[in-house]
Order: structure tokens, then sequence, then C-alpha cells
């Protein structure tokens, strides 16, 4: 028995390889003057990625969207999500790179693009950006710690505008594996508020396991109320820094293992590919895969590859 060659089969029956999440516009700007960044937090990062977007050219970001794309097509990925950098610094031209990127490959690969809004979605010029990118987008991207304090507000924001032109919704939440952090249940919460059950995926979900069972077995439970699906970018988080802070013994991941047997939609990205978040990830699905089912000791195969495909499409919002 090899179970990665059953795995690799089984996936390629369906379809191909889904990832569900990255960020291409920001692929291979690792650069030896930037190194010296990827020690730094992240929410430092949100800001330190200013001086590569402030230089890109459209040029620039297509050349990088394309050459990370080329290599998803080499591993038989049938569909895609990226976010796109839309903001002030960066202003259209990430939306421009990708427009072509769609205009060139839609027709080989499923692709979809969220809007990622590092600056947030409350400040006036923010909230401009956020707005230039709606038409162009499939996904309303939201990341409610950049908008710190004002939770809340963030997700009203980007929940109404995505019902209101009936897109779908991916959220970064809980990134830090803390148990202080409670973004995934404060997005279910969101979901069933706003009536947008089946639409709305939570992106990582770390801070889940930091937490004790009792909380993880509600949430998940609010979770399923919410048919909130989630996607899991195990490379992404798995080098999260120790802390002495004591909790539940867990690893820093998206708690698969629990989520699957509750029947909720997991789905999997490569996140970061060789940037100062992630300079050694290059973006290889089925190391991205075995980290996950490692580290969370999970080895169902056929779930696996449902996690790996029709989650994938699923969470995406492609029948």
């Amino acid at each position: 028995m090899n179970p990665k060659q059953i795995f690799i089969t089984k996936v390629k029956q369906k379809g191909g390889w889904v990832n569900a999440h990255a960020h291409l516009d920001r692929a291979y700007t690792i650069t030896k003057q930037n190194f010296k960044y990827v020690y730094y937090s992240i929410k430092q990062k949100w800001y330190l990625v200013d001086d590569m977007k402030r230089l890109a050219t459209i040029d620039d970001i297509y050349m990088r969207m394309e050459k990370a794309l080329e290599y998803f097509l080499i591993q038989g990925t049938q569909a895609l999500c990226t976010f796109i950098d839309v903001d002030e610094i960066i202003e259209d031209r990430a939306l421009k790179a990708a427009e072509k990127l769609r205009n060139n490959y839609g027709a080989s690969i499923h692709l979809r693009f969220a809007n990622q809004v590092l600056k947030g979605v409350l400040d006036k010029t923010a909230k401009y950006w956020f707005d230039k990118s709606i038409e162009f987008v499939d996904i309303m991207g939201g990341l409610p710690s950049k908008d710190h304090g004002k939770e809340e507000e963030h997700l009203d924001v980007v929940l109404v505008t995505a019902k209101n032109h009936k897109k779908y919704v991916h959220v970064h939440v809980d990134q830090f594996n803390i148990n202080d952090e409670r973004e995934t249940e404060q997005l279910a919460k969101k979901t069933i508020e706003y009536g947008m059950q089946g639409k709305v995926a939570a992106i990582h979900s770390i801070s889940l396991a930091a937490h004790d069972k009792i909380y993880r077995d509600k949430t998940y439970k609010l979770i399923k109320k919410a048919d909130l699906m989630v996607i899991s970018c195990p490379i992404a988080w798995i080098d999260h820094k120790r802390s002495e802070r004591l909790t539940p013994s867990h690893n820093s991941i998206t708690p698969v293992d629990e989520m699957i047997p509750k029947g909720i939609v997991v789905a999997f990205g490569t996140d970061n590919i060789c940037d100062i978040y992630k300079p050694f990830s290059d973006g290889n699905l089925w190391l991205e895969l075995r980290v996950m089912l490692e580290a969370c000791h999970y080895y169902d195969i056929d779930n696996l590859v449902k996690i790996a495909t029709e989650n994938g499409l699923k969470v995406l919002g492609i029948k």
C-alpha cells in the first residue's frame, strides 16, 4: 500500500487540486535586502510590504502571478483563489495585473480573486480602495484585526457589501494562536446575523486550538449552525513562535482533525509564497497537505481528498 499514491490518484480523479487561498501578487518578492524582515511579527509585515508594493509595476505583479500560476498548473490544479492587495499604496495596479491573468488563463483554470484589505475597511482612504475593487473581485476579503477595537464594524462593512453584490466572503481570523482571540466565533455569529450561511469562509482559525475543549466544541456547533466554511493554510502557521502562555497542548494549525468529524467543510491553501511572510514556501500542494495531515495526526484519505478538491470548490462557490 502506498498512501500517497492512492491520495494523488484520487485527487486526479476529482479533477485536480484546489488551492483555496493564496497571495500570488506578492509571490517571489523575497530579496537579499528584505530578507531581514522575515523575523518581524505579522502585524509589522502588514506595513513592511508597502515598500515592495509602492515600487511594483503592473508588469512586475503580473509576471509574479503568472510564474506562480504556471507552477500550480504543472501540479494539476483545477481551481485557485488568490487575494490581491488593493489600497492607497498599490492602488489598482494589482487589480489590473489580475485582470490580465484572468484574461490569459481563465480558460485553463477556475480563477477566483479576493480583495486583501491590509489597511482595513473603516478608514476613509482604505474604504475608497475597498469600494474600487468590488466589481472586479469574486470574493470579498476581510481582516478584522486590522481595524483593532472595531472588528464588528469591519465585518459589518464586508458582509453588507458581499450580500448586496451577491458575493462570497473570506475572512482572515484567529491568526495569533492565543486564547484571547475569538474571531471565528464572532464571524460565525455575524454570518448568521446577515443570513450569509454557506457563503462565508474563515481563513486560518488557528487560535481555536488554543482554547479548552468546552469552548472548541461550543464553537464547532456555532460554525455548523452558521454553515461557516474553513480554510487551513498549514505551512503559513506551523512556524508560530512559542510562548509561555498556558493552553491545551496543540500544534499551531487549524484543528482540522476535530472539524471534519463535526461535519464542517474544510479546504486548504498555500497562502504566501517566497516573500517576507514565508521565504521558503514554494507552493508545493502535496507538501502543504502533508504538513496538515502530520500536524493534525489525521490520515483519512477520502476526507483529505475532499479537503484538497471538492471542499475547495465549495469554498470558492464553484459548482
